[in-house]
């Protein structure tokens, strides 16, 4: 079986590639996702919701990929079409080689909006 780190970073190469098979097979049929826009959608909402997004992302830098057991914690920098820059922190659940779970948490804008020691106004 594959390690846990191998499959999270898989799907983000599908996603990025546009590679709507390869995600497919990296996503179990009972998966489910939440995000502070997403409250725990099931997989076909996921599909329909999320994958459009694809479109727009040109690729990804990984910060940090952490697996501990079947968990796996991934920070990366997200790189748009549009030549845009984010940071976000994903929480991975894999089980029987497929992501059952996914947990994200936004980041913020590449600059940061926020001088350095600084911050944004609410």
């Amino acid at each position: 079986m594959k390690d846990a780190a191998v499959i999270a970073r898989a799907c983000y190469v599908a996603y990025a590639k546009k590679d709507r098979a390869a995600i497919e097979a990296l996503i179990a049929p009972d998966f489910h996702f939440t995000s502070p826009l997403d409250n725990r959608i099931d997989r076909q909402t996921y599909f329909a919701r999320c994958w459009p997004n694809s479109e727009r992302i040109a690729g990804y830098d990984f910060v940090h990929v952490l697996s501990d057991g079947e968990r796996v914690f991934v920070t990366y920098e997200l790189r748009n079409s549009a030549g845009e820059r984010s940071r976000n922190t994903e929480i991975l659940t894999v089980r029987g080689g497929q992501i059952v779970e996914a947990e994200v948490y936004f980041g913020w804008s590449i600059p940061h909006e926020a001088p350095a020691g600084g911050f944004t106004k609410p």
